[in-house]
């Protein structure tokens, strides 16, 4: 569950293989709002500042995790049927939840600033879609260069100063984020995991892997693992 700001980039995919390991169709829940709707004056009231806050805070995006996540789930689904200004207070009653919260986490560094306009979206879009569907294969600049409508050197600029990264940076931060999902089911080796999440070798693999989340493969799994492990316990003691 996240709380995202205007103006914020963002990209959600579903995994591939979705439907292997749900029978309910894969679905999300929305709701847009903007952050003045309810007047210029209304967030500067004393008894708003909460919500205020956590507007503030979103527009590095904000994900909600622990407890809080599912009273707010609530919040929301009752927003959808609702009428009135009992949307309104409903709004307000998540967002100050929110607020309150402790188990939440920025989705986005504190020196983070988007410059895209308007007409990018498509090409960053082009550019996404392209990069996630072939992240496991090689891809050439030439070739996502060719996606994008740029010559090589052009979609170097274009691309770090739309994301404030390389492109073989954002490469790589996809192949660990798939290779973090491979460790967490724990249903292939080490070496598998390697290749089904598009590197070459194990060594660029274990290199990758470090630079983007500080742990090695093996470290990332076994603490993924044990953490597990307690939590199944935890339940185990109060059921």
């Amino acid at each position: 569950m996240v709380l995202v700001g205007s103006n914020l980039p963002h990209y959600w995919k579903y995994d591939d293989d979705v439907e292997q390991w749900t029978d309910d169709v894969p679905y999300s829940t929305v709701i847009h709002f903007f952050d003045n709707f309810w007047g210029n004056d209304f967030l500067e009231l004393p008894e708003n500042k909460l919500i205020k806050v956590t507007l503030k805070a979103a527009r590095l995006g904000l994900q909600i995790i622990g407890g809080t996540q599912e009273h707010t789930a609530n919040a929301m689904q009752t927003i959808l049927i609702s009428e009135g200004p009992k949307r309104i207070i409903m709004l307000m009653e998540a967002l100050m939840t929110i607020g309150n919260c402790t188990e939440k986490k920025t989705l986005s560094s504190l020196g983070f600033s988007h410059n895209f306009e308007e007409a990018d979206k498509d090409r960053i879009n082009s550019i996404y879609d392209y990069s996630f569907a072939n992240f496991k294969s090689r891809i050439s600049l030439e070739e996502i260069a060719g996606i994008a409508n740029l010559s090589q050197n052009s979609f170097c600029r274009y691309f770090k100063s739309k994301t404030q990264k390389t492109y073989s940076r954002f490469i790589t931060e996809i192949r660990v984020g798939y290779a973090c999902k491979l460790l967490i089911e724990d249903n292939f080796n080490m070496k598998q995991i390697c290749y089904e999440s598009g590197f070459n070798n194990f060594s660029s693999f274990h290199t990758a892997f470090k630079s983007v989340t500080n742990k090695t493969p093996l470290s990332y799994q076994h603490k993924f693992l044990l953490m597990s492990a307690e939590v199944k316990s935890k339940i185990h003691q109060v059921l």
